[in-house]
C-alpha cells in the first residue's frame, strides 16, 4: 500500500481497550458493569447524549458503558471531599465528579441517572448490556452483582471497543429454585410479576421491625444468592436505604 495513501489510525480507538477502562474505573471504586454497541435510534431516545452527525441510522456506533460501584466502593468514598463536607447528595456529588472526569480522560459523554428529567434509561440500557435481567420480583439482578446494583454513571464512547461476551446466556433466576427474593420481604412488598407495593415498603421501614433493612440493606435483595458477589458492606447499604427512605 502507497504510505502516502495509507489511511490515518483514529489515535483514541488504538490506544482504547476495554480492560484498560476496567483498570481506570477499578482504581475508583468503580466497576464495569456493562456495554453495548447503541444504534442512533437507541441513542435518540437517550436524553443528554447526542450521537455525531455522520452516525448511519440503523448502524450501531460507538460504546455505551455502565459503571456501578464495586466492593472498593465505599472506603474510597468515605475518604472523599463530597462525603466529609456534610452537603447534600454525596454519593451523586461524588459520581458526577469522578465519572465526568473519567470521561474527559477518555473523550467520551458521561450520563448519570440522577439528572433529569429526561432522566436517562438506565434500565434499559442495562437489560441491553446482557449482564442485567429481570428478576420474578421485577428488580433487576446483575450476573455478578446481584440485586446489590447501584448504578454510578455511564460513559458514552463515540469510538467501538469490543466487548466480552456476557458470561450468562440466560438470566440467573431461570436455574433459581427457590427464588428468595420473592420471600424475604418481610411484608411481602415484592411480588412475582410485580407491582411492587412502595407503600407497604415504607410503612415497615417506619417500624421497629424495619430496622435490619434500614441498617444493612433490603432483605430480598440481600437474599439473592448473587449478592454475596457484590462484597457490599452495610454502611453502604445503609446510606442508599436512608436516601431511598427520605420522606
Amino acid at each position: 500500500m502507497d504510505t502516502a495513501t495509507a489511511p490515518v489510525a483514529d489515535p483514541i480507538a488504538t490506544t482504547q481497550s476495554y480492560t484498560r477502562l476496567q483498570a481506570a474505573a477499578e482504581k475508583l471504586g468503580l466497576d464495569i458493569y456493562g456495554g453495548f454497541h447503541p444504534t442512533p435510534a437507541e441513542m435518540r431516545r437517550s436524553p443528554g447524549i447526542t450521537q455525531p452527525q455522520h452516525a448511519a441510522p440503523g448502524v450501531p456506533h460507538g460504546t455505551l458503558i455502565l459503571l456501578g460501584t464495586a466492593p472498593s466502593f465505599w472506603p474510597q468514598f468515605r475518604s472523599s471531599p463530597e462525603a466529609q463536607d456534610g452537603a447534600a447528595d454525596p454519593v451523586d456529588r461524588w459520581s458526577r465528579r469522578v465519572i465526568t472526569a473519567l470521561a474527559e480522560a477518555w473523550q467520551a459523554i458521561p450520563a448519570f441517572p440522577f439528572t433529569g428529567p429526561p432522566y436517562a434509561p438506565f434500565v434499559r440500557w442495562a437489560l441491553a448490556t446482557g449482564r442485567c435481567f429481570t428478576s420474578p420480583s421485577q428488580m433487576l439482578v446483575h450476573d455478578r452483582y446481584g440485586m446489590m446494583i447501584s448504578f454510578r454513571g455511564a460513559l458514552y464512547l463515540t469510538t467501538h471497543l469490543d466487548l466480552p461476551p456476557p458470561p450468562r446466556a440466560e438470566a440467573p433466576c431461570l436455574s433459581c429454585d427457590t427464588q428468595p427474593c420473592l420471600t424475604a420481604c418481610p411484608v411481602a412488598a415484592l411480588n412475582d410479576g410485580g407491582p411492587y407495593d412502595l407503600a407497604a415498603c415504607h410503612d415497615h421501614l417506619d417500624s421497629p421491625a424495619g430496622a435490619s433493612c434500614l441498617s444493612a440493606g433490603c432483605l430480598a435483595r440481600r437474599a439473592c444468592p448473587l449478592s454475596a458477589g457484590a462484597d457490599r458492606l452495610p454502611a453502604q447499604s445503609a446510606h442508599h436505604m436512608r436516601y431511598f427512605h427520605i420522606k
